[in-house]
């Protein structure tokens, strides 16, 4: 699985070269994500498919917008009506050069409210690893900042959660939680932001 993440703008270049540095299957590239050339890219959405506005809506311009229509149908069609947090969907594009979208949302409504402080960029991340390596077609995904824009999580904490949730799907890290502090110390890791104590 190769991974093209796209920036433009340059913390977010420079957090993700801080962790992903050493991993040969991912390249850095300031560019426009709906311009290259790849099996998937990567739609950092909502629980509901709304593709209107941020990057979505510059998704839904490049595809069209009865892509966010069958978004929306595929999510309306799932047991919970709505795509949580934590997973992801692959939608055909019917396009050639990018065939294939994932959405995965990384918040549940459009808000700013406590996302920089959430684990969202951790989870959806991992929901995006798992869709495309469980795809028989998708071999190169593109993924732009999740949390960074609307979301307003800081570049490097949201960098850092998608190298963990790239190092447990990816490289098969094994984590000790064997207890409640060791998961509180990770919890902490992923974000101090998010701490309801010390």
């Amino acid at each position: 699985m190769k991974l093209l993440l796209a920036y433009k703008e340059q913390g977010l270049g420079e957090a993700w070269r801080e962790y992903f540095r050493d991993q040969p299957d991912v390249q850095i590239l300031n560019t426009d994500i709906t311009q290259l050339s790849c099996d998937a890219i990567v739609s950092p959405a909502n629980s509901f498919g709304f593709m209107d506005g941020g990057l979505d809506y510059l998704l839904s311009e490049r595809f069209g917008w009865d892509l966010q229509d069958r978004v929306q149908k595929e999510i309306s069609e799932l047991p919970e009506r709505e795509l949580l947090i934590g997973k992801a969907l692959v939608i055909p594009t019917f396009d050639s050069k990018i065939p294939y979208l994932i959405s995965a949302p990384t918040m549940r409504v459009p808000m700013d409210f406590m996302i920089h402080a959430s684990l969202n960029a951790y989870l959806a991340m991992k929901a995006i690893l798992v869709a495309t390596t469980s795809h028989p077609d998708i071999a190169t995904v593109a993924i732009p900042g999740l949390c960074t824009g609307v979301g307003k999580m800081p570049y490097r904490i949201a960098a850092r959660q998608m190298f963990y949730a790239y190092e447990d799907i990816i490289l098969q890290k094994k984590r000790k939680l064997d207890n409640f502090g060791d998961a509180q110390k990770f919890q902490i890791e992923l974000n101090p932001a998010g701490m309801l104590w010390n």
